[in-house]
């Protein structure tokens, strides 16, 4: 038999705060920044990696509008996972987020948009109207339970090769970028093996947030080079411009919340069918993904294995955050975050009203423009 106490379930289950718990407000609000937190390291380097994406091209980003996007992703997170936790959704302790699966097709767009000499606005709008037109994909297979018949089909085969074009397409990126300035960017690759596979084994610290730690190592270490002048004020690791960004931010926007703030989508049938095309692969292995996180944050907090139709709402709900986010422009879509199903194990902390506090915070930190610009200084190397 199973009491209550100070909103935890207290049962012969493990959890100690179950899926329908409902901690104190003071209590879900520290654990709702813990879970902002376990998805900020994957979160933030998305804005990143697209940005790098438009200025390998030639057409580069602003900084303040790196900031701005940086923002948004995160607003649009708070929005998708309260889709997630609503009856449309499949009420899951699952946190939504941007997705490294969308970043190939998003590659070859951005590549379409330099080729034919647009720049980046018209490249942020050819990577949303893709978003939009292939997230119905998705809704229709989602919600119509046609899913469930495909992935009978879909073998580990025919979606490995796809996570993997997708991380070699990613290293074109990130190499040059550590090239920047070695000195940092090795410290901070040491700080991420140091922190995930040793420090991991003593403390749940950095077992929880070894991305987002060893971020901070890298970031510290460039502001300390910046102030001290042993990196160059040319040099992608000195933080000079970026800090009189923070200065000039706003301390409240709501342009993170503005729909197509970088225009509407014009249709370009040579740039957006095949865009959208590609875009599907992006979303079928994003699906095959999300099915198993689905599981595995069930069985974590210990709820009922997922039915059909559970898992059908959850890809549809997948699918509305999709289209969501096309319509906000992130450059990405959205996808359940693993990172978060694993923090469920470590903290043993399933409860939903905390996701759903989690969700509120990712919605009204966004607002303070400071918040995307200090974010923005993330030194390429890093």
């Amino acid at each position: 038999m199973s009491e209550v106490q100070n909103g935890a379930v207290k049962a012969q289950g493990w959890v100690v705060y179950p899926v329908g718990s409902r901690p104190t407000i003071g209590l879900s609000i520290l654990l709702g920044i813990q879970q902002y937190l376990t998805m900020f390291g994957a979160t933030v380097l998305i804005p990143f990696i697209i940005s790098g994406a438009f200025a390998s091209n030639n057409i580069p980003i602003p900084p303040e509008i790196l900031a701005l996007m940086i923002s948004t992703m995160f607003f649009v997170s708070g929005i998708t996972t309260l889709i997630q936790q609503s009856p449309i959704g499949n009420k899951l302790p699952i946190v939504q987020g941007g997705t490294f699966s969308f970043l190939g097709p998003m590659f070859a767009i951005v590549g379409m948009v330099a080729a034919k000499g647009f720049g980046w606005e018209v490249g942020m709008q050819q990577i949303a109207a893709a978003v939009m037109f292939a997230s119905f994909f998705e809704i229709i297979l989602g919600y119509s339970g046609l899913m469930g018949l495909i992935k009978r089909a879909i073998s580990p085969i025919a979606i490995g090769p796809t996570i993997a074009m997708i991380g070699l397409a990613l290293f074109g990126i990130g190499a040059p970028w550590m090239a920047g300035n070695w000195v940092v960017s090795l410290i901070t690759l040491l700080a991420l093996i140091l922190y995930s596979q040793v420090f991991s084994r003593k403390s749940k610290v950095f077992l929880l947030f070894p991305v987002l730690l060893a971020i901070l190592t890298g970031w510290l270490v460039a502001l300390i080079g910046t102030l001290t002048g042993w990196i160059a004020l040319d040099n992608p690791a000195n933080l000079t411009g970026k800090l009189d960004l923070i200065k000039a931010a706003p301390w409240f926007s709501l342009r993170p919340a503005v729909p197509f703030k970088y225009g509407f989508p014009k249709l370009n049938i040579g740039i957006t069918l095949a865009a959208s095309l590609g875009m599907l692969a992006g979303y079928l292995g994003s699906m095959v993904e999300s099915i198993g996180d689905y599981y595995s944050c069930a069985r974590i907090a210990e709820a009922p294995v997922p039915t059909e139709k559970m898992i059908s709402r959850g890809l549809g709900a997948e699918g509305l955050g999709c289209l969501i986010a096309g319509i906000f422009q992130t450059g990405n879509g959205t996808t359940s975050y693993s990172e978060n199903i694993g923090s469920i194990g470590l903290t043993r902390v399933a409860s939903r009203r905390v996701i759903r506090t989690g969700a509120i915070i990712m919605l009204v930190l966004p607002l303070f423009g400071k918040f995307g610009a200090t974010l923005s200084t993330l030194p390429q190397p890093v």
